[in-house]
């Protein structure tokens, strides 16, 4: 039964527009890999076997070509990471990395319709914990690679191809990765999908490439007293304290900003959403970011507000000792969201002033794990790359710069001063996203022209 399902869906990718550059062979090869890296149980704790997927990447590109000299996994902790180069002709240029990450998030069996970490293919998708985050992407970016080295191209910049081992936890390894790679040109992130499929006709609508991330960052905070008896209360109390302090940082709004990823952002897909008092906010906070009419429109969508300026909210609170004591401590944790260009410190300060509290304290708890970055810059050449290798592989679709709320590999990039793109070839329709989520797919139906994709964009950017 699976295997006539299978067919089914490469009767679905034979139908679709002929391909120049890719062949049969390296779609089917991008579905088995999948399928195989799928069923690897790369989840950081006991059992992790990210090394594993390492190995079958390592074996694959040794077969495609390339060197066992050329090729590194280094075990970290339970996970490990990979480097593999395909040496250019010029070693004094900076090389063009292709980012990716191996391991998963936890996925519970019993809660699933499928095996989590059994790939299926059903109807066109591809099934299974890491399908669209981020497995598939890591799969068919190597496949790529592998292809347009077997079909002869040499690059003059040096291509490496570098997947880290724990991007969905402590990112040691995504940071160890970026020092290594500091003299890259540049960063090709094909960590999750870019392109987005019509929700009706299922055709390629735009694609989106991703040029910044906020920054990441918790804090605590706290206030401790001497404490006492609660029959006789005092005029400073801890848990009344931190709550008055934490409801003025709950109602406090950060100055909105742009910045040119997001101003590209809002000027073009307002062309895309439906609702005309919202595109016509996201256009006029794209000319004017002291438009306070738009702020207001863009504030109470919660699909916007966090692409328009830093966002602080409080998400945690424990305090007091005893029914009958006064409060010795009251702890109140604090997430934010940090728009590129500011510092840590900066927010920190900026929050201890709204807070107005004398006893308060402030201090970034787990900063190992999180960076600070600026935004990418917009890079003529990695547009105008993209923009052809889009064009020529999916058609006259809008191409739209944008900055992402989470995090990933990016950032320990750009903390480096080395640009780094969101740039996945893989295209799918917003109801599918199930990254992080049950029953996890992406669409395979178009691996062939997500192939074209790489082989244009790499051959244009190795190549200068």
């Amino acid at each position: 039964m699976r295997a006539s399902l299978i067919a089914l869906s490469l009767l679905s990718i034979a139908a679709a527009p002929a391909s120049a550059r890719s062949t049969p062979a390296a779609v089917q090869e991008v579905i088995d890999l999948s399928q195989q890296a799928i069923g690897i149980r790369s989840v950081r704790g006991e059992g992790n076997e990210t090394g594993r997927v390492a190995e079958l990447f390592r074996d694959t590109l040794l077969k495609g070509g390339w060197s066992a000299d050329d090729i590194e996994i280094v075990p970290i902790d339970d996970t490990a990471y990979l480097i593999a180069t395909w040496p250019g002709s010029d070693p004094s240029l900076g090389p063009i990395v292709i980012s990716a990450h191996m391991d998963v998030v936890e996925a519970k069996p019993e809660d699933w319709e499928r095996d989590p970490f059994t790939a299926v293919v059903e109807n066109g998708m591809l099934y299974g914990r890491g399908s669209s985050d981020t497995k598939f992407d890591a799969v068919q970016a190597m496949v790529a690679t592998i292809l347009l080295r077997q079909q002869g191209f040499k690059p003059k910049r040096s291509i490496v191809i570098a997947y880290s081992g724990d991007e969905e936890t402590t990112m040691i390894t995504s940071k160890m990765i970026a020092e290594k790679l500091k003299d890259a040109k540049l960063v090709l992130n094909v960590d999750g999908n870019s392109g987005v499929l019509d929700e009706a006709t299922g055709k390629p609508a735009y694609w989106v490439w991703q040029g910044a991330e906020k920054t990441y960052g918790d804090f605590k905070l706290e206030v401790t007293n001497p404490g006492g008896h609660s029959s006789a209360p005092t005029d400073t109390n801890a848990i009344a304290q931190l709550s008055a302090a934490l409801a003025r940082i709950g109602a406090y709004r950060f100055t909105p900003e742009v910045n040119d990823i997001t101003r590209d952002y809002f000027s073009k897909a307002a062309d895309f959403e439906g609702d005309p008092l919202l595109a016509a906010a996201m256009r006029a906070f794209a000319k004017d970011p002291t438009d306070k009419a738009a702020i207001a429109v863009l504030r109470a969508n919660p699909a916007t507000i966090g692409s328009i300026g830093t966002t602080c909210v409080p998400t945690m609170i424990e305090g007091g000792h005893a029914l009958n004591a006064l409060p010795q401590r009251a702890t109140g944790y604090v997430n934010c969201r940090i728009f590129p260009g500011h510092s840590k410190a900066s927010i920190i300060a900026e929050l201890k002033d709204v807070a107005d509290e004398p006893a308060l304290t402030i201090e970034e708890i787990n900063p190992e794990y999180v960076t600070e970055a600026d935004a990418s810059p917009y890079d003529k050449t990695f547009v105008d790359a993209a923009t052809k290798a889009i064009r020529a592989s999916f058609g006259d679709v809008p191409i739209i710069a944008s900055q992402s709320s989470g995090a990933s590999d990016s950032m320990w990039y750009r903390a480096l001063g080395v640009p780094s793109y969101g740039a996945s070839g893989t295209f799918m329709k917003d109801s599918d996203g199930y990254a992080h989520g049950l029953n996890e797919r992406v669409p395979i139906t178009n691996i062939a022209r997500s192939i074209d994709y790489y082989h244009v964009l790499l051959t244009e950017l190795a190549s200068k």
